[in-house]
Parts: structure tokens; C-alpha cells; sequence
């Protein structure tokens, strides 16, 4: 009898589970979303100080979780994107930014992973803020099996990190380390993929002459391993496809490539509200993320 394979969710509420029986540091503060995964709820019967539900108060649930980190404690917050980022920002801003605490915030959801609960649920801008806050770690995994390793690094982390959990899923996980991947070299460009765009990157390039690199942290940005790949190819030609809003790492790439000559294309989620929603394949064709719109896009790029 086969079993449906883990989700990103699935693997983060066990993870933490498995964790908080380990590290007495170690709390879970949660704003109703995924209090009722099974793993959660043994967790908070188990460590019922430590897994605290605060109902459905996400600015809350970050001051709290920032109040626990000055006391010496880790915590995890968790909610879906936009109630996590967009809804609790300021929080995020003051409590852990301005306070020079830290911890690791969690979403699920994505851009649109769930676009059938409509634009309250959408989240494309959340990586571009926390690029306004200094020093925070942005992990993206590509696939199930790369979360665990993720959050637990960023739970023994000092750092605050960012880690975004969606439903989209690369066929294959992949060990990055924090580095930039190369899957496939070419000549004409090098392709950036950011967590789980890969697939459909692949698939967009795979008669192309470029490389094409992996990457599943995109803060800090892997710009010394980008110039190692540029070296290889006679112009420095940049294509960075994210799962979230266009441009979001422009600024990044520009800088680390400040003093060559380069073209840089962008490649995520539009800045225009649709007002359509559908499923997260759909919205993917809506933005040219799909393979075939990636592939219209790379190609004109690269077009004399």
C-alpha cells in the first residue's frame, strides 16, 4: 500500500516536534495555523510551556516570540506567509529587528500556493522585506527534504532566519549548503534558480547553451560563487528566476557585479494585481513561470 509523501509542512511539524524534545531552548508560538498537525499536537503535551497557540494574533504571536527570544530562549513562528511577513511586519521590524533579537520565523503558502483563498493568501513581496532588515537568513528549500536540514541549522543558528515553505516541489532534493549549485554549464548565460523554480528551469533551458545554478539560501546571496560561474562564459549574462516577487535580488546581483560589465534579467512574480485566481498552476502561466513562459523569456533575453 503506498503512503502519499511528506509535504514541506509535514517534515517542518515534525522536525520541530523531534526538536523540542532535544533543545530545552527550544519554543514553537503559533497563531492557529497548523496548531492541529499531529505533530504539534503531541508537541504541546508534551512541552506544554513551549508550544503556546495564541490564536489568530499573528502580531501578537511575534511579540511574543520576540519577547522570548530576549529572555534567552529560540523560538519558531509560524503561520501562513502573509499573516507571518506582511500582516505582522512592524512586529518583525521592532521586536526582532530594532531589539537585536533573534529567531526563525516559518511560513507556509508561499506566493499563491493556496491562490483558491484568494489575495489575502498571497505573499510575492515577503523575501523584498526582509531585505529592508539587516542580517536576516533567507532559506528556500526546493523540496521536502531539504527543510529538516534547513531548520535545524537556523534553530542552532545565533542569526535570525526566514525559512519559506511551499506545496511546489523540485522532482529531486539537493545539498547547497548555503552555495550556488551548478546543474548544467553553458557558454550563453547562467541561470539562477531559487528553490523550487529548478524544475522548471531545467525544463525551460534544456536544449539552451547555459548554466544553469541551484540555489535553496538566497540571503546571504552566493555572489562569490555566481562570479565563479560568470568566469567560465565569454559575457556576464544573469538570469535570476525566484518564486517570488520580480527583482527581488537585482539589487544583489547589480552589487556583486558593480565593477563588470553585465546584463541581468529578472524573472518572479509580476507587481500587477491580477484580480484572478484560480490554482497555483494557473497563476504560475499568469507570470511567465511555468516552463513555457520561461522559456519565451530566457530566450528573447538572449536573442541578438
Amino acid at each position: 500500500m503506498s503512503t502519499q509523501p511528506e509535504n514541506m509542512r509535514d517534515v517542518f511539524t515534525s522536525e520541530t516536534a523531534r526538536l523540542l524534545d532535544h533543545e530545552p531552548r527550544l519554543a514553537v508560538v503559533l497563531a492557529a495555523i497548523s496548531a492541529g498537525a499531529p505533530a504539534f499536537r503531541k508537541a504541546a503535551a508534551d512541552h506544554p510551556d513551549r508550544v503556546i497557540n495564541l490564536g489568530i494574533r499573528e502580531q501578537l504571536m511575534i511579540g511574543v516570540a520576540g519577547g522570548l527570544a530576549l529572555t534567552g530562549m529560540r523560538p519558531i513562528a509560524h503561520s501562513y506567509a502573509p499573516f507571518l511577513v506582511e500582516r505582522a511586519f512592524e512586529q518583525i521590524k521592532l521586536d526582532f529587528g530594532h531589539q537585536g533579537a533573534s529567531g526563525v520565523l516559518v511560513s507556509v503558502g508561499a506566493s499563491y500556493d493556496w491562490a483558491e483563498g484568494g489575495y489575502t493568501h498571497f505573499s510575492p513581496r515577503d523575501v523584498a522585506l526582509f531585505d529592508t532588515i539587516p542580517d536576516w537568513r533567507v532559506v528556500i528549500p526546493g523540496h521536502p527534504d531539504e527543510v529538516a536540514e534547513g531548520l535545524r541549522d537556523a534553530v542552532a543558528s545565533d542569526d535570525s532566519h526566514y525559512i519559506r515553505l511551499s506545496l511546489r516541489t523540485n522532482a529531486t532534493p539537493h545539498d547547497t549548503r548555503g552555495r550556488l549549485v551548478p546543474m548544467r554549464h553553458g557558454s550563453e548565460a547562467t541561470v539562477v534558480a531559487v528553490g523550487p523554480m529548478l524544475d522548471p528551469v531545467l525544463a525551460a533551458t534544456a536544449d539552451l547553451d547555459v548554466t544553469v545554478a541551484y540555489t535553496n539560501t538566497p540571503r546571504p546571496f552566493d555572489s562569490s560563487g555566481l562570479l565563479s560561474l560568470l568566469d567560465r562564459q565569454p559575457q556576464d549574462n544573469v538570469i535570476m528566476v525566484e518564486p517570488y516577487l520580480a527583482g527581488t535580488s537585482t539589487w544583489l546581483v547589480s552589487d556583486a557585479l558593480s565593477d563588470r560589465s553585465h546584463r541581468l534579467k529578472s524573472l518572479g512574480v509580476g507587481r500587477e494585481d491580477l484580480h484572478a485566481f484560480g490554482t497555483a498552476d494557473d497563476h504560475d502561466r499568469w507570470h511567465g513561470l511555468d516552463p513555457a513562459g520561461l522559456r519565451t523569456a530566457i530566450t528573447d533575453f538572449l536573442r541578438p
